[in-house]
């Protein structure tokens, strides 16, 4: 639901006079979302929905959809004519100087970036100056109740003991001289989140040997590889407590087929588990400091350790992303590789670090999930942090 005041105290916030949201045939779902439209409901002409840091809000809309924002406070004007548009648009943002809208400059977090160049164009000619709303979507977006933390808590439980169920189970299996595939685990995981009232929006990915150097690799039934005595296994998996507000648990960890973990891949993972720690040491670092901090800051922090190992061309995906009700969310992603990514980790937010190695053999990645809450206290989930390769068959 749609909340003005809400709005208007965060513009006031981060020193905006106003928010242009703007929609045309379902192309901005950030802005349709801030506005609580119906997502079934896609209107076939442009509306745009000003917003000022002060008074009421301001409407413009087709003469043959007139009604589209009706359901929204704020004065009305529609237009015909496409000069009235221009018209329209100029009218709304007048006599401000800083607006928010859904535009990254060069493009580049295109997470963000729904609105045209030639729309923003038309504001611009009007002598306001554009900044990003990627902080603004953030708190109407990506920021969780204290009912969501509680239900990631529940996912997080779930999630992490299916670890302990795969490791016994690949360890059992093998024992016994079964044969066991990468989807018979991942058909294990799934029947336990099922048991345990969770849902996903994919299957987890279990990854053996030289597919685990690959940071998407998705099984398929009869494409899949046995596991074995001797095998690198990486599980990667993500769900949510099938609820309304439900948001994700993400989560990754890497075992060795064997009683005793080859000193490679020990080596490999240790430096993968410096980068994470040295991420989450950033966030915490900031937060108990109050001192801002954003995605890319700690995506460098973390990648760097990779690169000081001489592994950095080999580190091939972001260091993190956001979580919520989807597992990748519309809050800040920990990134400075894909984009550059400038939008603050803001409160009562969470987002994965998930460092990875890469090689053409084989590949590791740890992967927690960390939520910064309402006093700027960072919590870590995912269960204790993995320190080494799990020896499956001397563990378990």
């Amino acid at each position: 639901m749609f909340d003005l005041s809400a709005v208007q105290a965060a513009l006031t916030q981060f020193q905006l006079d106003g928010w242009l949201l703007l929609d045309f045939r379902g192309s901005n779902v950030l802005a349709r979302r801030v506005l609580g439209m119906d997502p079934a409901h896609i209107p076939s002409r442009r509306w745009y929905y000003y917003i000022p840091a002060q008074g009421q809000p301001q409407k413009l809309v087709h003469r043959i959809e007139s009604a589209e924002l009706d359901h929204l406070p704020g004065a009305k004007s529609v237009y015909l004519r496409w000069q009235d548009l221009e018209a329209g648009i100029a009218k709304l943002v007048s006599g401000a100087k800083r607006i928010a809208m859904e535009y990254s400059p060069r493009n580049a977090n295109p997470y963000i970036s729904r609105v045209d160049a030639g729309t923003l164009e038309v504001v611009q000619e009007t002598g306001v100056e554009v900044v990003s709303s990627g902080d603004l979507i953030q708190l109407f977006e990506a920021v969780w109740t204290a009912a969501q933390w509680r239900l990631h808590l529940e996912a997080d439980a779930c999630t992490t003991a299916a670890f302990e169920l795969v490791w016994k189970f690949i360890a059992d299996e093998i024992r016994a001289g079964r044969t066991i595939r990468e989807t018979t685990v991942q058909h294990l995981i799934m029947d336990h989140f099922a048991r345990h009232g969770l849902t996903t929006y994919a299957p987890p990915i279990i990854g053996v040997n030289e597919h685990s150097g690959d940071p998407h690799y998705s099984p398929q039934a009869g494409h899949d590889s046995e596991l074995k005595t001797g095998d690198l296994v990486l599980v990667d998996l993500w769900a949510k407590m099938d609820h309304p507000d439900g948001v994700y648990s993400d989560l990754t960890r890497v075992g060795f087929i064997g009683e005793h973990v080859p000193e490679p891949y020990e080596k490999l993972f240790s430096i993968v588990a410096q980068a994470r720690d040295t991420a989450i040491a950033t966030v915490r670092d900031a937060c108990a400091a109050q001192r801002p901090i954003r995605g890319w800051e700690v995506d460098r922090a973390c990648r760097g350790v990779i690169a000081a190992a001489g592994y950095g061309d080999y580190f091939v995906h972001r260091t993190g992303h956001s979580i919520g009700r989807e597992t990748h969310g519309n809050g800040a992603n920990i990134d400075d590789l894909e984009t550059h990514d400038e939008r603050l980790l803001l409160p009562r937010t969470c987002f994965s670090i998930e460092p990875g190695i890469y090689l053409p053999e084989y590949g590791v990645r740890s992967e927690v999930d960390v939520y910064i809450d309402a006093t700027n206290q960072v919590h870590v989930t995912g269960g204790p942090l993995q320190e080494k390769v799990v020896p499956i068959l001397g563990a378990y």
